[in-house]
């Protein structure tokens, strides 16, 4: 159930009307947009009177949420999600413009991770990708570096200024990764990792949630309200293709899934072209579409030398490919309307 307040409301009456909810038992979300606050009521609502509570002051109107991701939902919250990252705050997801998030798949070493960093930050990107630990399908493949890889991670940040993406395999994970990055990813194996979600949803960290290998996109939503439903709301959704019959590519981009969405949600929606494809050729394409289908912004694998990385380098840019797909993402954000958020250098206007 969603409480839409009356505007300008007091913040004596929105207390009132939160610890009214409380009092039974719910535990409540409030979501302020320019023009309205909004309480969302999480737990049995049937201990809720919707007499009862429109008789409050301050309360316009009562909205049942039949969906089952009520706090995801988009009559939660009708105003898109924007999330800030940087010391300047300077980065925007959700907003205007799209955001692109580039870099290795796996962090295999400084010379090679700066080297990256610093490719796709001239390129554009705001934010760096890299795993430090890494789910692979053979025990035997490169599992990533661990904390050392966190620390060169951290090195880049304080180095470029850009925030970092790495993902968090394991409950047990969160509380050393959070240390060290801006964004805690989900992979796609780890979807419906319940536990996970719960333990990211209580750290004060945005979270990049992959689609599932299969899941369709009500999961990936429940998937959200896990996080969410845990106090925290900065959730960016990502679809990274998902396993068709096809073969022709690693995975099926699934291009219809960005504005279902974006009509069902207000989370910020991310678009992974590489691991979708699996080919490095058709990453700009498979990005162009994205951001002509209203995607937010792309999360893309760069590698300095992909012939040689320990993990996706089929899939990975070479930097000089990495910016020819910027001009043409370019191209298409400015075509709809988006425009392209740039790195700037500190002091800069």
């Amino acid at each position: 159930m969603i409480i839409v307040t009356t505007p300008g409301i007091s913040a004596d009456a929105l207390d009132r009307i939160i610890e009214h909810v409380e009092r039974l038992g719910l535990r409540t979300h409030v979501s302020r947009g320019e023009q309205r606050t909004i309480v969302g009521c999480i737990g049995d609502e049937a201990k809720l009177s919707e007499v009862g509570l429109t008789s409050l002051d301050g309360v316009e109107r009562v909205i049942p949420v039949l969906k089952p991701y009520r706090l995801a939902s988009r009559e939660f919250s009708p105003e898109n999600t924007q999330i800030r990252f940087g010391d300047r705050a300077d980065t925007v997801v959700g907003g205007r413009e799209i955001v692109v998030i580039a870099g290795p798949c796996s962090v295999e070493g400084r010379d090679m991770l700066f080297d990256a960093a610093h490719a796709v930050q001239g390129a554009g990107a705001r934010m760096l990708r890299g795993g430090a630990f890494k789910p692979r399908t053979s025990p035997y493949a490169f599992q990533g570096m661990g904390e050392p890889g966190l620390q060169l991670l951290a090195e880049v940040r304080a180095e470029t200024g850009m925030p970092i993406v790495t993902e968090v395999m394991d409950p047990r994970q969160v509380e050393l990764v959070a240390a060290y990055a801006d964004v805690l990813q989900i992979g796609a194996r780890n979807m419906q990792n319940f536990a996970l979600l719960n333990e990211v949803g209580r750290v004060q960290r945005p979270v990049l949630l992959k689609r599932g290998l299969s899941a369709t996109i009500t999961e990936l939503l429940m998937a959200a309200e896990y996080i969410m439903a845990q106090g925290n709301g900065d959730v960016m959704l990502c679809e990274r293709g998902i396993r068709t019959y096809e073969t022709a590519t690693r995975n099926t981009m699934d291009i219809a899934a960005i504005p279902v969405l974006k009509k069902e949600t207000h989370l910020p929606v991310i678009v992974d072209p590489s691991h979708a494809g699996g080919r490095a050729d058709l990453v700009t394409p498979l990005a162009m579409a994205a951001i002509a289908a209203g995607a937010d912004g792309l999360i893309v694998e760069v590698h300095p030398d992909p012939a040689n990385a320990r993990s996706d380098g089929e899939q990975s840019l070479k930097p000089a490919a990495f910016v020819h797909m910027m001009q043409q993402v370019q191209l298409i954000a400015d075509a709809v309307g988006r425009g392209m958020s740039h790195y700037a250098p500190a002091g800069a206007v």
